[in-house]
């Protein structure tokens, strides 16, 4: 059994210690990346990638607002891959090509204008996914959102259903 995964999101619960916030994130990103990446039929290989980026994916927090006082995505960008190599080497078990595309995938997780491959498409839309509730998006900007960046038959639906389809109650009838 390959328990890559499960290590490398302990090690993110430590790397990120007593930040709540920004483990439950991470966490979160996770799942949505896990489960739409199913849905849309990733190979392995890639899916693997997917979540391992989903579970670094803004490990470049803590050293930008350390560096810069800000964790904007350009600081994130520019310093979460560092960050994830090392994390990444230090656990050991991942090949340079696997730990290429999860730093390159880290290191672009906030560029909207490119994006190249279904699990950098599927990352940004799993971090949107948390991000619209953790930020409190108005529908009019989530319609945005959807309208410039979702492109997967899943997410788009998971976004329809989560934020954009009214719930009926039985004060509605």
């Amino acid at each position: 059994m390959d328990n890559r995964l499960p290590l490398l999101i302990a090690a993110m619960v430590t790397y990120d210690i007593g930040d709540a916030k920004r483990i439950h994130h991470f966490f979160k990103v996770h799942e949505f990346a896990a489960l739409i990446g199913h849905l849309e039929h990733l190979d392995p290989s890639t899916q693997f990638m997917l979540e391992a980026a989903a579970i670094v994916h803004d490990i470049g927090i803590h050293l930008s607002e350390r560096k810069y006082g800000s964790s904007a995505g350009t600081y994130q960008e520019k310093e979460g891959p560092a960050e994830a190599r090392h994390i990444l080497d230090e656990l050991g078990g991942y090949s340079e090509s696997e730990i290429a595309r999860i730093c390159y995938l880290v290191g672009h997780h906030h560029t909207y204008s490119s994006i190249v491959g279904s699990d950098y498409q599927i990352l940004v839309e799993a971090d949107f996914l948390v991000n619209i509730y953790e930020d409190s998006l108005s529908p009019a900007a989530i319609k945005n959102v959807q309208s410039n960046i979702f492109k997967t038959a899943t997410g788009n639906r998971l976004l329809n259903l989560i934020y954009l389809s009214k719930i009926s109650t039985s004060e509605d009838n």
